[in-house]
């Protein structure tokens, strides 16, 4: 069942687009969400655990004497997207002074969007539907990848992010996604990335994935959609919002374009045990855990090492992310070109979702399942902030996404959501109509790893009732209608539309 629309007694709402949430810490929290944009309870309880921080970063700061600065939790701002967590809710953004926290970050370090404007026509697509079905789940899911790389480009990658991979050059083996790589992917990061790579001196803490295989070495990770929410779409143009906008970006109707939602894997678990560890190793000795189980890092000499311990194998992890998605966009070109002749894609742009940046005044953003939406820029601009930074926000599967540009809203500490977010818990969604699941798979293609059309798998009752599930986890009903979500943002001026994409098909891991 949707949620009501009825909003929580514990929020106040304070105008159109804003409500407040009164907290025993006193922590200045707002929700950025329209009258029609559903907020999860059980969100809100979560939220409210999360603000027992504030009194964690007191009893931290007692017992380590001489901080230049009391740190504590400045601000929080929601995005429309806000839902239940593991945790921490998505669609947080968490401001803190002299204080990180790795779990506001969470395990999928940068995941992120990606979107590429092809040279297509949807026109041109729409007629080998079957065919491309099949090639994409050949390409991502029954070894058609193909992803050789060197330990120079790993290393390269997890160091210092897609210039570190390129770098090493084209592998002379090319073969696989690699054959997707053009001239444009080359050149001019800037305006196309909002971080093309999170430079570090190490990656030693992945060193064995670094040196897997030896020579040039395939392995199952790189190139991979993940689980959950993520994805690997072909999209074309519907409508255009803003003109002028997407003119800059090269964005015109009819024209089919790529979006890949993805993250850092196994690797940003990894990372983010690591900053779990050092948070302990850091911990004051005497000062019992906090019930929340929420450990922050004090910004502070004494825990530097622990901490850039952490930010290390952090940096890695987004780096890892920046080409995970590089290599999926670069396997639906290939899945395309192989229906449709040659195929050229531009990046519009690549924005992170589950980053921290801290300021140089002691202060740290941190975005669980939150964008970054800056606004114009009028000196020495990137291209895209003449229009304000894009901000991606795609709808469930089968229902439109958009690109916006970002206001750069200091009430919403530049941010904007990172989807419709979740109405429905899984476990509920999995429990869904199978007569409206049926519907849905009649009006929209999903690609997954099982082709429930083989009639081999279609007579194993138990495996296909399991996909039935999954699916079903991911279905439009499991989400809000993204359009009132949109209109959050444009009404809160976060960010405004500029075009609207309509889904060909899905690829989900």
């Amino acid at each position: 069942m949707p949620l009501p629309k009825r909003p929580d007694p514990r929020l106040v709402r304070t105008d159109d687009s804003w409500l407040t949430l009164p907290n025993p810490a006193n922590v200045p929290v707002e929700i950025c969400a329209g009258p029609d944009v559903p907020l999860e309870p059980a969100a809100i309880d979560e939220l409210l655990t999360v603000l027992d921080t504030a009194r964690t970063l007191r009893v931290l700061a007692e017992a380590t004497p001489g901080l230049e600065v009391e740190p504590r939790i400045d601000k929080v701002v929601c995005t429309p997207d806000f839902h239940k967590g593991a945790g921490i809710p998505i669609g947080t953004v968490l401001k803190t002074v002299g204080a990180l926290i790795p779990q506001a970050v969470g395990n999928d370090i940068n995941c992120g969007m990606r979107v590429e404007a092809t040279s297509l026509r949807v026109e041109q697509v729409r007629p080998h539907l079957d065919k491309l079905e099949q090639r994409l789940r050949h390409l991502f899911f029954e070894g058609g990848r193909r992803i050789g790389l060197t330990a120079a480009h790993r290393e390269g990658l997890l160091r210092d992010g897609i210039p570190g991979l390129l770098a090493e050059g084209v592998p002379a083996t090319t073969d696989g996604a690699w054959r997707q790589v053009g001239p444009d992917d080359t050149v001019e990061f800037r305006g196309r990335y909002h971080a093309a790579g999170y430079p570090v001196a190490s990656a030693d803490a992945f060193r064995d994935w670094i040196t897997s295989g030896g020579g040039t070495s395939y392995d199952s990770i790189i190139g991979s959609v993940g689980g959950g929410n993520h994805f690997a779409e072909l999209q074309y143009v519907t409508a255009i919002h803003d003109g002028p906008a997407a003119y800059a970006w090269g964005l015109v109707p009819g024209q089919v374009v790529l979006m890949v939602h993805s993250g850092s894997l196994s690797l940003g678990h990894q990372a983010n045990a690591t900053g779990l560890d050092q948070a302990r190793a850091a911990w004051p000795r005497g000062v019992p855990t906090p019930a929340n189980r929420i450990l922050p890092m004090l910004l502070d000499e004494r825990s530097a090492p622990q901490r850039e311990r952490y930010l290390t194998a952090f940096a890695n992890a987004a780096n890892f992310a920046l080409g995970n998605r590089f290599f999926m966009a670069l396997m639906l070109r290939a899945g395309l070109a192989g229906v449709a002749g040659d195929v050229t894609a531009k990046l519009v742009y690549d924005a992170p979702h589950n980053l921290l940046w801290p300021g140089d005044d002691g202060t740290v953003v941190h975005r669980k399942g939150a964008t970054p939406a800056g606004g114009v820029i009028d000196h020495e601009h990137r291209p895209p902030e003449l229009w304000g930074e894009p901000v991606i926000v795609p709808g469930s599967m089968g229902a439109p996404s958009y690109l916006l540009r970002g206001l750069g809203n200091a009430r919403a500490l530049g941010s904007a959501c990172h989807g419709a977010g979740r109405s429905i818990a899984r476990g509920a969604a999995a429990r869904g109509s199978d007569a409206d699941l049926d519907a849905f798979l009649r009006e929209f293609r999903v690609v997954t790893p099982l082709n429930h059309r083989d009639p081999t798998v279609a007579a194993r009752r138990d495996i296909i009732e399991a996909w039935r599930r999954d699916l079903k986890q991911e279905a439009p009903w499991a989400y809000k209608n993204v359009g009132p979500v949109v209109d959050s943002l444009r009404h809160a001026q976060v960010a405004q539309p500029v075009a609207e994409l309509q889904p060909l098909l899905t690829v989900k891991g």
